[in-house]
């Protein structure tokens, strides 16, 4: 067969007027299109006359021709347009670079087409477009190519589509489509959808899929509860699985998971729906302890024992900073108290301030606030005895209105999220001093009260607060409306509303006050979370705003809005800004914000901000330590420490600071075993604390960062994202944006223990027992332990000045020594010297070596081990834990329940962490329970255990006493 060398001899048959010769032509120019494509373009406007031509039956063929010379040309524009009209003639089934990438482009702008479309309906997509589209899923599908046809389908906003594709799988397979339905799930919260209505409107369609399947998968319903807010739907799921009986420890494991990830807006509509059923019909006992549940009471309880008893803070590091840092100096003491604070968070013990009463009483002004605040921190989540811990100090016992302000403040940590208890009594406080915010004594306690309501109404979204709190804003006090303006964005938390925000903005741009701006910027960023697009009209205003204070709310509403999203359009933005605005303080926080944005894709921030951290401008490198800081908070990335590292020695004292307190937040829970240098970073910070010449931000970051390494007693970390629903740790995100804002206010640094997540595993059983059992860790033991505490100092003794010793002198006392050594030698009885005992006794310096080898001799440079240490680590005989024991996040992977133990989770996947339901093979046995510290609080007497009487044995129990 001869090979074609010209295309001249086709191309002049084209100019024929037989139709015959033209169609010919056009076949085999279409067959050497990829060849000869030069030669044909040539005659490009005699191929596309030929499709203008409508008496022409081979238009289609003519613009395949077409198609094929421009896109050798290189003008995809042209090609795409052509293909489209080729219609039938173009086969995409072929598997050539031509037709993948004209299916390519035709799929690119179809999506563009499609997204516009579902914004504005009067938009219009090219048929040909869609008939592509169509074409390719179809083909997908035939392939049993599922996924792909999902991800193409829910990138071009089709849920129609989506919705067939499930609907055909669940005829065939009900596993394979909840498998389709978790992949759909994932795509729609990651970057493939960005709009938010279609998220919304995607998830309900999944949901309801989800609940027509005959077995749902109610766990992974959960997670969409939990990104919809919706209490209807948590309604129908709960009722669902308790009209089940073997359902009902499911419903009890989802709602420990509400508590931790759900708002408490939601929380309280469930709560109020199952009490008004309640009311009409019989209390049934499943939805008491569902209403329990939902309470929070169970889980503070739980949280609050774990962190009671496991308790391995080091109290000589306290001790060793507080004699360091001189507590006549309000910054310094402020710095104790933070620290002592984060470290003992949750732990109840208080036993320091207790021990140092001298020391608390130096305290004054805004240092007597933030020290009183500590107790919130320390006794958070005690919700039965949090309120008489800070009695002495609220308002009523104590004239000190810093004091008040500080136990109103810690109040709301205390029930931070679980505020039903005492919101009424703090909602009073402001009301009563509303009146009197020229009174500094009262704004200083209308500060605490607004920052503790804000706490207990978070994301209650309760319209009378956030009026309650909006009054105390429109004082225009500095100090009172700062706070109200922060606690309306935590009522408010993440609930989009557009009123709030126009408000909260008009008076930003009105007042005269920069606290109450930046107070208001969080609040407004707050209001948004998680809102991304929605959120866009104030980004943009804020954003082009002349004010600096607005643009420093406008990165934060940018970063909150897009929060975990890696959106790219967000991260340019804020690059942007971080390198062109005129405020070093906008500059600080545009770079910190993308933190926020890259929270999933952490691994990728150090390499975003390398060139950021040695830039010129010291703000600059500030923000990309925090941005670290923050992405990476609790996960030891070992390329963000050594970003960090230079940063620790930066030769400006607050970029030190940042870059020590972001260091701590990355290796949190971490020791020598899993990370080489803990040892040296904490010793670093103990030299810091402790040098008197060191500046004095520098040693406040140092301090403030040993509070955060061993913060919980050490049995807690900083997860911004929830292990169980794999959704955004709400918390978390709002703990450490208000963390951060203590570069202005000291007392907000309380903040950050809300970020804080106990490391435990808690199995309770449905009756909300704690029984002791044992899961087994297929690791080595001292891998994830606590590590050493620090050694108590050791005081010197003052040596004494050397006598001067006449030569004369000295050698008369040796004579006399010598003589008296000679006569106490012959009165000695001799006797055997006992030999040593080998097994007993290491001279210092073996020990030394022996312990040096047993500290090394397993040493992880990273907690994201390779996978040749995993197997390793795998293959260990597995050691034995106690329930309600310290597990660390990198320990979960190797933690196994034996299926020979009596007690085993209804919810089973590897990596379960947290409060866990509990199956019984055995309910009819006793077991050995674990007391909760509200349960040893509980001073009534317990029930006695049933029990018969059988007359004939307990006589006396029958007889009649004469004369009655």
């Amino acid at each position: 067969m001869s090979t074609i060398t010209t295309a001249a001899p086709y191309l002049s048959l084209l100019g024929e007027s037989d139709p015959q010769l033209k169609i010919y032509a056009l076949e085999s120019l279409n067959s050497v299109a990829d060849e000869l494509w030069a030669e044909i373009a040539n005659n490009i406007s005699d191929i596309e006359e030929l499709y203008e031509d409508h008496t022409f039956g081979k238009r289609e063929l003519a613009a395949l021709l077409a198609s094929k010379v421009y896109y050798n040309l290189g003008d995809y524009q042209a090609a795409v347009k052509y293909a489209l009209l080729a219609d039938s003639e173009l086969d995409l089934d072929k598997k050539t670079e031509y037709v993948q990438t004209i299916v390519s482009q035709c799929l690119e702008q179809y999506i563009q087409q499609s997204q516009k479309h579902f914004v504005d309906e009067s938009v219009e997509i090219d048929s040909h477009l869609v008939s592509i589209f169509e074409r390719m899923v179809k083909k997908c599908v035939d392939d049993a190519d599922n996924k792909l046809a999902l991800g193409i389908s829910l990138e071009a906003y089709r849920l129609d589509v989506i919705q067939r594709i499930l609907e055909n799988v669940k005829t065939a397979n009900q596993e394979t489509a909840r498998g389709l339905v978790a992949y759909v799930l994932n795509a729609a919260t990651a970057t493939t959808a960005s709009n938010i209505e279609l998220k919304t409107e995607c998830l309900h369609n999944l949901a309801e899929f989800l609940l027509s399947l005959k077995s749902p998968d109610y766990f992974l319903l959960t997670k969409i509860v939990v990104q919809l807010n919706d209490s209807e739907l948590v309604i129908r799921v709960f009722k669902d699985l308790l009209s089940t009986p073997s359902n009902v420890p499911i419903a009890y494991q989802i709602a420990f998971d509400l508590v931790g990830a759900a708002s408490q807006q939601l929380l309280a509509n469930v709560t109020t729906a199952f009490e008004e059923q309640t009311k009409t019909s019989e209390p049934d006992k499943a939805v008491s302890m569902l209403l329990r549940i939902l309470s929070g009471v169970p889980t503070c309880d739980l949280d609050l024992t774990f962190l009671s008893d496991n308790n391995a803070s080091d109290i000589d590091i306290m001790n060793a900073t507080r004699k360091a840092m001189d507590g006549r100096s309000s910054l310094y003491h402020s710095a104790v108290s933070l620290t002592n604070a984060l470290m003992h968070s949750g732990t109840t013990d208080d036993s320091f301030f207790r021990s140092n009463l001298e020391w608390l009483g130096r305290s004054s002004a805004w240092s007597k606030f933030t020290a009183t605040a500590a107790f919130g921190v320390i006794h958070k989540g005690s919700l039965n005895q949090g309120r008489g811990v800070l009695e002495p100090y609220l308002p009523g016992s104590t004239s000190s209105a810093y004091a008040n302000g500080g136990a109103l403040y810690a109040l709301g940590l205390v029930y931070a999220g679980h505020g039903k208890d005492v919101l009424k009594y703090l909602r009073k406080q402001i009301v009563d001093n509303a009146d009197g915010t020229d009174n500094k004594d009262t704004d200083v306690i209308l500060h605490g009260a607004c920052l503790g309501a804000g706490l207990a109404a978070m994301g209650l979204a309760d319209s009378e607060v956030y009026e309650e709190l909006k009054t105390t804003l429109y004082s225009d006090s500095a100090i009172s409306g700062e706070a109200a303006a922060f606690a309306m964005g935590l009522v408010m938390l993440g609930s989009g509303n557009m009123t709030a925000v126009h408000d909260m903005f008009t008076y930003a741009k009105e007042t005269q006050h920069e606290t109450i701006v930046r107070g208001l910027d969080i609040g407004i960023a707050l209001i948004c979370l998680g809102k991304e697009d929605a959120a866009e009209p104030i980004i943009s205003k804020l954003l082009a705003h002349q004010d600096a204070n607005l643009r420093y709310g406008g990165c934060f509403v940018l970063a909150l809005a897009y929060c975990g999203t890696s959106n790219k359009d967000a991260i340019r933005r804020l690059l942007h800004v971080g390198v062109s605005d005129s405020s070093d303080n906008v500059r600080r926080v545009a770079i910190m914000a993308l933190g926020f944005v890259l929270l999933s894709n952490y691994k990728s921030v150090p390499t975003i901000v390398e060139l950021l951290a040695q830039s010129h401008n010291a703000h600059v490198r500030y923000g990309a330590a925090m941005a670290l800081g923050i992405s990476s908070a609790g996960r030891a990335l070992q390329d963000a420490v050594k970003v960090l590292d230079p940063l620790s020695k930066d030769p400006v004292d607050f970029v030190r600071e940042g870059a020590t307190i972001a260091k701590a937040m990355i290796l949190i829970q971490q020791t020598d075993k899993t990370y080489s240098h803990m040892k040296q970073f904490r010793e670093e910070l103990a030299s810091t604390v402790g040098n008197k010449h060191e500046e004095s931000l520098a040693r406040f970051g140092a301090s403030l960062a040993q509070g955060i390494l061993d913060a919980g007693g050490r049995n807690v970390t900083i997860q911004l994202e929830n292990a169980q629903t794999n959704t955004l740790n709400t918390k978390a995100i709002v703990g450490l944006t208000m963390f951060v804002q203590f570069w202005y206010w000291f007392p907000l640094a309380h903040f950050l223990s809300l970020s804080f997540s106990p490391t435990a595993i808690i199995g309770v059983t449905d009756k909300l027992k704690v029984p002791k059992f044992k899961i087994e860790c297929h690791s080595q033991k001292d891998l994830f332990g606590y590590p050493p505490k620090a050694a108590s100092e050791v005081k010197q003794q003052t040596e004494k000045l050397t006598t001067a010793v006449l030569s004369t002198t000295a050698r008369a006392k040796a004579r006399a020594a010598l003589k008296a050594k000679d006569t106490k030698d012959q009165d000695k009885m001799d006797v055997d010297k006992p030999e040593k005992d080998k097994d007993s006794e290491v001279d210092n310096e073996d020990a030394a070596s022996v312990e040096g080898k047993k500290e090394h001799e397993f040493t992880v440079p990273n907690v994201e081990l390779q996978n040749s240490n995993l197997r390793t680590l795998y293959q260990e005989k597995p050691y034995l834990i106690e329930n309600l024991s310290r597990v660390v996040p990198a320990q979960l992977k190797y933690i196994t329940f034996s299926k020979e133990e009596r007690f085993t989770p209804v919810r089973k996947f590897r990596g379960i962490s947290g409060i866990v339901v509990l199956k019984d093979s055995q309910p009819s046995q006793r077991f050995e329970k674990i007391k909760t510290i509200r349960e040893r609080a509980n001073t009534e007497a317990p029930l006695p255990d049933p029990f018969t009487v059988d007359p004939a044995v307990d006589k006396t129990l029958f007889e009649i006493p004469d004369g009655d």
